[in-house]
This record gives C-alpha cells, structure tokens and sequence, in this order.
C-alpha cells in the first residue's frame, strides 16, 4: 500500500508517517525541504521517540521523499498511484499545495477510476474541506464532478504533542508524546475505508473537534499566554505555576461547560478528559516555549477559534460570563513579540484604536457583547499576577 503524505515536518514525520508505518504504508513524504527529503532517500527510515520517562522508541521504515519545487512530476506519479493520501503542512499552506494536488488528481482520474481519500491532518476545523475548496479552484466543472465520484476529502481532528526540535546529530529523529488521538469523518469516505491502525471513524465528526479545540488547544493557550505575561520561557515552567494551573482548570470547566451542554458528552468522562490534558501539558520530556505555543494570536482570537468561540458559547448556554476565558483573552491582548508578525500587528492595532475596538475588529463580536466588557476589566485584574 501506498500513502502519500505532504508535510515532512516533525509532525508529519512523528504522528501521520508514524501510524502509516505501522499500518503497512509505505510513505512517500512530500516537501520543499530538500536536505530533509535526501536524508529520507538515503537512509529510507528514521526514529521516533515517545517522550516520557520510559523513553521508548520506533524506527518507521518504507519511506522516501519527493521534493515538490524539484520533481513536481514524480508527486503527480505518486499521486495517481497512492491508496491514501495525507497533509500536516500547515492550514495557510493547504491553498498553496493544492495546486499540485489537482494536477495529480487531473492524471489519476483519467487513468483510473480507483477511489482515493485526502485526509488533512491539520490544527484547524475544516482542513479537508477547506483542501477540497482550493484543489477544485483549479478543475472544470467536468473534472470536479468526476472527482466528487472518485475522490473522498473527510475532515479530521487531529491530536498530538509534537514540539518545537532541532536534532543536529540526526535530522530525522523526533520526539513526540506517547498520547495520540485521530478521528476522522467516515460518512465523507470514498470507497472502503482507509486501513489506518489508530484512526478512529466517526459518523459525526464536530463534537470531536470542537472537544478538541476547546479542551487541548483552548487548554494550551493557557500556560502560553498567562505563562508569557508572567515571564516564564517554557510550558513546563509555566504549568509549575500554581496560578496559572488555577487558571487553566477554571478555564476547562468553562469551555468544557460549554461542550457538556451543546454535545452532551458525560460529564465525569469530559472531566477525566480534561485532567488527562492537564497532566499531558505537564510533561516535561515534551515541554515547548511558550512563544510557539502562542504564535498567531490575531487567528487565535478570531470568532470560531480556541477563545472566543468557547466563551460565546458559555455565556449562550449558561447565561454569565466566564472569568477565566475572559482573563486568557485579555493576556493574548498583552502578548508581545518582536518575531511574531501577527503579534506585532495586533499591538500596533491596540496602539491605534484602543483594546476595545481591536478585541472587537479580530473576534468579530458586537461592541455590546458582554465578552468585550469582560475582558476589558480583567485586562487590569492580571495585573496581579506579575506579583
């Protein structure tokens, strides 16, 4: 069997390519990373390590590289013979990939009427869809009626601690956590479904991912945002930090009020959820700087993203407004970093048009709505926490 997988990062490397190993894949990774695609060439296998105490490793083997700028034909190849293909490049780099993508889909569907599916793996709702939207952007109509027959593009929620690494001594080797979770849309399946050991197929994927978001990634937002107000460096560090674990557990009931009521999961399963994650962050063998962690605030604040949304939700199903999501919100207005492009933009705009109009202007929310006004008056009740 073969998967075809876009994105040779650590992520792609030690999750996606991880599980398809293990599922008798033999991945062809495709990236612009050149030195990264020969080293797959040449020593065709590498490690993945599990971060934890124990710390155990696989070698993932039957892999090989393509480098898209170099050898766009031979992705085109691999495309129109693949069983699977997957994507973790980043949600802004979908629209760039799926240019090539349709041409490998232009080739396949008139040579075979095999059914493929194109999973996108990505941190956001919607990859696969949103993959889909840009990939048909460049087909006629009679190729895109061919490739809603043939061509599957389930969204999935994807979840993995992969962090931040350089390993000068072997560039392939990754570290990740030993905990996974992938779940995938099956009603959006073409054909039989994909034989992934550790995929879990759901009829009703978007409880699955708003649990996710508003748990894990909302979760993380914490020790990345109140731990950088504070002056911590690292995730560990910062969950070390008896306010800031005060903090992300009011901020998990919130969110996780919010999930209880609109999804109606169990409430002592989303509980042992929640403190699963919580220990999960707690992990020092996997620990991340709180800058990476808290890149992009402006997309962090946006209207259906792992704050506002969570919040909005709160207040409409329980009718008050929620203290600890509002005190998150009002530390992402306090971020600062001078190598982080939308972190410079969003204090420039704060600079401009004041907390209020900027808060309004990147979530998307009415003036009057009561989560303004909530996070504007713990913008002074932070304060506290630099001692």
């Amino acid at each position: 069997m073969l998967a075809v997988h876009f994105g040779a990062g650590n992520i792609g490397r030690g999750f996606i390519g991880a599980l398809l190993y293990q599922s008798g894949y033999h991945t062809t990774f495709v990236d612009v990373n050149d030195a990264v695609i020969q080293e797959l060439n040449n020593k065709q296998q590498y490690t993945v390590i599990l971060a934890a105490e124990q710390n155990e490793s696989l070698t993932v083997k039957n892999v090989s590289g393509i480098n898209s700028v170099t050898s766009p034909e031979k992705v085109i190849e691999a495309i129109i013979k693949a069983d699977i293909v997957t994507t973790a490049v980043g949600p802004t780099i979908l629209p760039v990939i799926s240019n090539l993508i349709s041409k490998g889909l232009r080739e396949r569907i008139n040579s075979t009427k095999r059914q493929l599916n194109i999973i996108a793996c990505e941190n956001m709702v919607g990859g696969s869809s949103l993959l889909k939207e840009k990939v048909f952007e460049h087909l006629t109509e009679e190729e895109q009626a061919a490739c809603n027959d043939l061509i599957g593009f389930p969204n999935a929620a994807v979840d993995r601690i992969v962090p931040n690494q350089v390993n000068k001594k072997d560039l392939l080797e990754v570290s990740v956590e030993p905990y996974f979770e992938w779940v995938v849309d099956e009603p959006a399946i073409k054909g039989d479904v994909p034989s992934v050991d550790g995929i879990m197929y759901v009829k009703d994927l978007t409880p699955y991912i708003e649990r996710k978001l508003f748990t894990v990634n909302t979760g993380h937002a914490v020790p990345a945002y109140i731990g950088h107000y504070i002056g911590y460096d690292t995730i560990y560090e910062a969950m070390n930090d008896i306010n800031v674990q005060e903090i992300i557990r009011g901020v998990l009931a919130e969110s996780g009020e919010a999930l209880i009521q609109t999804y109606q999961f169990d409430r002592k399963e989303h509980q042992a959820y929640i403190n699963n994650i919580i220990q999960r962050f707690k992990n020092p063998y996997i620990s991340d700087e709180v800058t990476r962690v808290g890149r992009g605030p402006i997309r962090k604040l946006g209207p259906n993203d792992r704050l506002i949304r969570p919040a909005c939700i709160y207040i409409n199903v329980t009718g008050k407004t929620p203290s600890y999501l509002a005190k998150t919100i009002a530390s992402v207005l306090q971020y600062t970093n001078s190598h982080d492009e939308e972190a410079i933009k969003l204090q420039q705009m704060i600079k401009e048009m004041g907390y209020n109009k900027t808060l309004q202007s990147v979530s998307q929310l009415d003036l009057q709505h009561p989560l303004i006004s909530a996070v504007l008056d713990e913008l002074d009740e932070i304060k506290v926490l630099k001692g």
